[in-house]
């Protein structure tokens, strides 16, 4: 039990608090601030601390820093995870016969949730943040780039279509775990074709779970862009041209 807990519990707690108090760093409170005379972006537009309000209420300058630095913190999250888990639990993995790679690859989830959930619930800026859509992006980009085509390429062909941001956010989260279980499982599981090595079926109900309860968190985070869909009162994206 105690081996378990140094090998794995351990690591999986570092990692969590590291990549959360990460994802706490707010880049559009901070960079809205910097371009807009300290504003708080949480006072203006729709209130939501996120890229998309940003450019439409401060301007296109703030929210490409915001876009880069958001997805950003996703990605280095991700990367810190997964090396603590290659890493740390490596040899404790070889030991129980598991593919190390694999494991390495639920450090990376564990660490890209603990990000977004970080970005959500900011512990720096009041646990008032925005809706993780760019972390999460940069979570399934760097955990699994055949994923965040599916994903991607969802947001993208709504977008053009509507060029509403939050409706397009929704499906592209929506598709997130679908995309999730017939990657894993038709690819990886079936086929063994996964770049990590072969996985397990318990890894592709384990991911697909945790790709829901992401998906999930990210629609909720919605709720009130999808009333205002529902109304037909929703906006379109416009660029604010003051920074």
């Amino acid at each position: 039990m105690f081996s378990y807990i140094k090998d794995f519990a351990l690591p999986s707690v570092l990692v969590a608090l590291v990549s959360y108090l990460l994802g706490s760093i707010s880049f559009s409170i901070i960079f809205t601030k910097v371009f807009d005379n300290n504003v708080d972006i949480r006072t203006l537009g729709s209130g939501n601390a996120g890229a998309t309000n940003v450019l439409r209420s401060v301007g296109a300058k703030a929210a490409i820093f915001t876009f880069i630095f958001d997805f950003a913190k996703g990605a280095v999250s991700v990367m810190i995870g997964r090396a603590v888990f290659q890493y740390i639990c490596g040899s404790a993995a070889e030991s129980l016969i598991v593919n190390p790679h694999v494991v390495a690859q639920y450090g990376a989830y564990i660490a890209g949730v603990a990000c977004v959930f970080g970005h959500i619930y900011p512990a720096y800026f009041g646990f008032k943040g925005g809706k993780g859509v760019l972390t999460s992006a940069a979570m399934i980009a760097l955990i699994d780039w055949r994923v965040f085509i599916i994903v991607i390429s969802v947001f993208l062909i709504l977008f053009l279509i509507t060029k509403i941001v939050s409706l397009s956010s929704i499906c592209g989260a929506a598709a997130f775990p679908v995309a999730t279980f017939l990657i894993t499982y038709f690819i990886d599981y079936r086929q063994g074709q996964a770049s990590a090595g072969p996985v397990s079926l318990s890894y592709v109900w384990i991911t697909t779970a945790i790709a829901f309860c992401m998906a999930f968190v990210l629609i909720y985070k919605h709720r009130t862009n999808i009333e205002r869909i529902k109304n037909g009162t929703e906006k379109k994206i416009t660029i604010n041209h003051r920074a």
